[in-house]
């Protein structure tokens, strides 16, 4: 197959536009920019286009997918009732980075849902995910546009990296705004509670409907658990590389992880180092990559996949990477880090 390049970084181009959505209306694939990651679409109502998702991504069947919709009205078809809650975090959080958990209506397939009889909704704040939306149906059903288990992409090119000859067309609308996936809310229990936390925070949720709670299954490794969310059953982002995660006061993990390269590169082995800009000059063995500012926590954010990404490109055989447990987006980063690292943390 070839893999259509739709060049959108200046704006929405009408013509790609519709080619872009005759392909998703046809049960096929196109993967989009959103602000938070790439995804992969295809027909949220059409059970063969949510298999070819799976398929293209090498992912589980009984990993959902999330359904993205233009309008909050288009919740009414794919979703048996609308709670009240709902009402009141669309109004805060869309368009924008908050996917919502409600039982899902007939309309939707159980292959978009992995079974369950719920649906993950959200509606993007990206005008190029927005317009393919319309231009397809009203309904997208889009997890991140990546081989399942790599890092999540960021630009197009990552995309391109993972799935060049496996899907119909990759729009590149230039690199996501905020870097990590949406935060997902389940509304289906007595008390809301969060099974991926993202930009929109525990605290910014509490602030608008009250208790909200973080699900004990985010740290569940059982085999047997099945998701009621993307990313919370499965080893999620991983690069190739070993990657482990030191956590402690600021001056120890500098000295444990400039020690551990030190032992790395003494040894043969090509080290990648995962550092704030505040102590990347703290470092002198391996590559050092500073993710971004803590007092800029959105940077680091955006650039963690990428670099992950670019380790994989470098051959890097370990990683040692700060932990970043900033205010708001820290559970967020440190969620897709954890995964990467497959539980793998060193206290010090």
């Amino acid at each position: 197959m070839e893999t259509i390049w739709a060049d959108m970084r200046d704006g929405v181009d009408e013509a790609l536009m519709e080619t872009a959505g005759s392909i998703i209306r046809s049960g096929h694939l196109v993967a989009f920019p959103t602000e938070t990651v790439y995804g992969l679409g295809a027909d949220a109502l059409d059970p063969d286009a949510a298999r070819r998702i799976y398929s293209a991504k090498g992912r589980p069947s009984d990993n959902p997918l999330i359904v993205h919709i233009a309008s909050p009205d288009s919740l009414e078809r794919i979703v048996t009732h609308i709670p009240e809650r709902a009402y009141i975090l669309s109004q805060a959080f869309w368009p924008g980075p908050l996917t919502i958990i409600m039982e899902k209506s007939p309309l939707v397939p159980s292959s978009v849902t992995g079974g369950l009889d719920t649906v993950a909704v959200r509606m993007p704040d990206h005008e190029i995910a927005l317009a393919l939306i319309r231009a397809s149906g009203g309904y997208i059903a889009a997890p991140s546009a990546n081989t399942s288990g790599r890092p999540s992409p960021t630009t197009a090119q990552h995309v391109y990296d993972d799935l060049n000859g496996k899907i119909d067309m990759i729009i590149d609308g230039g690199s996501v705004g905020i870097g990590v996936e949406s935060t997902i809310i389940d509304l289906t229990a007595d008390t809301p509670m969060v099974l991926r936390p993202g930009f929109i925070s525990l605290e910014m949720l509490r602030d608008v409907i009250g208790d909200v709670r973080m699900d004990p299954g985010l740290q569940s490794e059982d085999p047997s658990f099945r998701p009621k969310a993307p990313g919370m059953k499965y080893r999620h982002y991983a690069p190739k590389a070993d990657l482990t995660i030191v956590e402690g006061r600021g001056e120890d993990v500098r000295a444990a992880i400039e020690r551990l390269s030190r032992e790395a590169v003494m040894k043969g082995l090509k080290c990648g180092i995962i550092a704030a800009d505040e102590d990347a000059g703290s470092y002198h063995y391996g590559i050092v990559r500073s993710a971004g500012s803590r007092a800029r926590e959105i940077t680091i954010s955006q650039h963690l996949f990428g670099i992950l990404r670019e380790f994989d490109s470098l051959g890097v055989d370990v990683i040692y990477s700060e932990s970043f447990d900033t205010p708001q987006i820290g559970a967020a980063i440190m969620n897709r880090l954890i995964k990467a690292a497959g539980h793998h943390i060193l206290s010090v």
